[in-house]
């Protein structure tokens, strides 16, 4: 079931969850923004549509040559892109850990 409003404690929890830090002003802006896009979807999915009608990514008709294949192929030499790393480890890159926003060394 989805939620006619993003409740003020629904968002708190959110913004936990995403590990933002907002101002009250932001964070009641965001909401309000939030609020009008989920009214926005609602409103779209009432209306009433043909049965015939099939679901589709736009609008438009696309016409023109068929997508290309989607088919791997690997680089040749790896390993003269993870040259140029600043560190790399077991043929993968090292990037630093952080944890919210705090980079460690």
């Amino acid at each position: 079931m989805t939620p006619d409003s993003i409740t003020p404690e629904m968002f708190a929890k959110l913004v936990t969850l995403a590990a933002l830090e907002l101002t009250p002003e932001e964070s009641e802006y965001l909401r309000t923004e939030l609020n009008h896009q989920l009214a926005a979807v609602k409103e779209l999915s009432e209306i009433q549509l043909a049965e015939d009608v099939q679901p589709s990514l736009h609008g438009l008709d696309c016409r023109g040559s068929a997508p290309r294949a989607d088919t791997w192929n690997p680089f040749p030499n790896p390993q003269e892109i993870l040259d140029q790393a600043p560190d790399s480890e077991g043929g993968y890159f090292r990037v630093p850990d952080f944890s919210r926003g705090e980079v460690s060394q």
